[in-house]
């Protein structure tokens, strides 16, 4: 493949295209899809797995992501097209690493957190009315969630995108006041006591801070429509990633230094940190919990189906699925089966468990996304004006390796679950393209008998 041509080929597909989003504009974007609604639930999930470790955890996983962004900022400011991440995979290595990339890495990472998110929205209504306990209750909730936000999806892209505003005004909110409120009580003793029941397993946490972090692969996928995307997306990068950073602690810190042992235990850990405080405030952060994840859901059964939509569009998965609703005009297959994929998965598992998962598909993502990093840095493949880091194969290796090392710290059938779904959609992507060669000459093979009984 020559690079240069390559590169040409896969930006073209933005031809027409408003490049109107700038570095602050693209940052707030990232931070809003990094800082999601599991962010209510991670503390209690850190704590569980490695005690008072869990801010460590969090800086070891921003070191390993510092790395993984790095790399991603100069391939995408290399190959700046709509895709993101699977677009500069398929010019580094080819158009079915680049689908497995998108797929697996992007929308199978996806409806996994879908379900996580979905579980525990149900723990923290549960959590707010405990007298709602029974063993159809949860059951009830998650279907009441997906299902209804499905539907409203189904209407229109309009409702979808104001849940999206509304969830970011929510979220953000509740957070800095657990921040701000929280740190006038934190209790150096309890910060610093034995963790309880949390355990000893760095590895597992590191691996759940991860599933906190990643999210920067959708707003990536907009590469496309960003202003000067050479400078603009390296800058936008490196901003949101260290916000989310420095949140990410302080609310670990908050939520220790407020619970301290009882942490692990906790369903719900920020509302039950700031109760400690006022039950008021217990209230109003599971509430704003709540509608967060609600509305996180509700923004990802927006944006999942429109991986499967476009992938059904190219050939790559049944056509089916890249057919408009007439009234709408909207993926209305690709959103019920997003959805019913989520509702599976939700029922299935735990949050601790599908964020596993979750975290998993991306790390096999931020692998192969250093790897192509290196190997577009290597051969010179590039558009005008980009961004060259000297220390880019320092940091393609150190993410592949912080990557691979993280894959490892997941039990044996976490990795087989991961390797079978990289070996699923390599079988798919043959399949497909097989069927669409098979479909070509069949076409061809007709004109020319046209041609000829003419």
């Amino acid at each position: 493949m020559n690079g240069q041509g390559g590169v040409g080929k896969v930006v073209q597909r933005d031809h027409g295209l408003d490049r109107s989003i700038g570095t602050f504009a693209f940052a707030a974007i990232i931070v809003n899809c990094v800082v999601g609604a599991g962010i209510f639930k991670a503390p209690a999930a850190m704590a569980f797995a490695t005690g008072n470790l869990a801010p460590v955890a969090y800086l070891a996983c921003a070191l390993a992501m510092g790395a993984v962004v790095i790399c991603c900022a100069e391939a995408g400011s290399r190959v700046p097209t709509s895709g993101g991440i699977a677009g500069f995979v398929d010019v580094a290595f080819g158009p079915s690493t680049g689908f497995v990339a998108g797929f697996y890495g992007i929308w199978v990472a996806s409806v996994l957190a879908c379900g996580s998110i979905a579980a525990a929205l149900s723990e923290s209504v549960l959590a707010m009315i405990p007298a709602a306990a029974g063993p159809a209750v949860r059951p009830a909730i998650i279907g009441a969630v997906i299902i209804g936000l499905a539907l409203l999806n189904i209407q229109g892209v309009a409702a979808a995108g104001r849940f999206i505003v509304a969830a970011t005004i929510i979220k953000i909110s509740a957070l800095l006041v657990v921040v701000v409120v929280g740190t006038a009580y934190v209790d150096p003793d309890l910060l610093f006591a034995p963790s309880g029941s949390g355990g000893s397993d760095f590895g597992g946490a590191v691996i759940l801070a991860l599933f906190a972090f990643s999210g920067m692969e959708t707003p990536l996928s907009a590469s496309g429509e960003v202003a000067n995307p050479q400078r603009s997306i390296p800058k936008a990068l490196m901003l949101a990633m260290g916000s989310v950073l420095l949140l990410y602690i302080s609310l670990q810190i908050v939520a220790q230094g407020l619970l301290g042992p009882a942490l692990p235990e906790s369903a719900a850990p920020l509302a039950d940190a700031v109760g400690t405080i006022h039950p008021f405030l217990r209230q109003f952060i599971l509430v704003a919990a709540i509608l967060s994840m609600l509305f996180w859901v509700g923004s990802n059964l927006l944006g999942g189906p429109r991986i499967l939509f476009a992938f059904a569009r190219d050939g790559l998965l049944p056509r089916s699925l890249g057919a408009l609703d007439p009234e709408h005009h909207v993926p209305r297959r690709a959103i019920i089966l997003h959805g019913g994929c989520a509702f599976a998965l939700a029922m299935s598992g735990t949050f601790e468990k599908l964020a596993t998962l979750s975290a998993l598909a991306n790390a096999c993502l931020y692998a192969v996304a250093c790897a192509a990093a290196w190997r577009l840095h290597r051969r010179g493949i590039s558009v005008e004006g980009s961004i060259c880091f000297r220390a880019l194969p320092v940091a393609a290796f150190l993410g592949m390796g912080a990557m691979g090392w993280l894959i490892l710290q997941a039990d044996t059938f976490e990795i087989a679950v991961a390797g079978m779904g990289i070996a699923a959609t390599y079988i798919i992507y043959f399949a497909a393209t097989r069927i669409a060669s098979r479909r070509a000459s069949r076409g061809n093979a007709n004109e020319q008998s046209a041609s000829f009984g003419q």
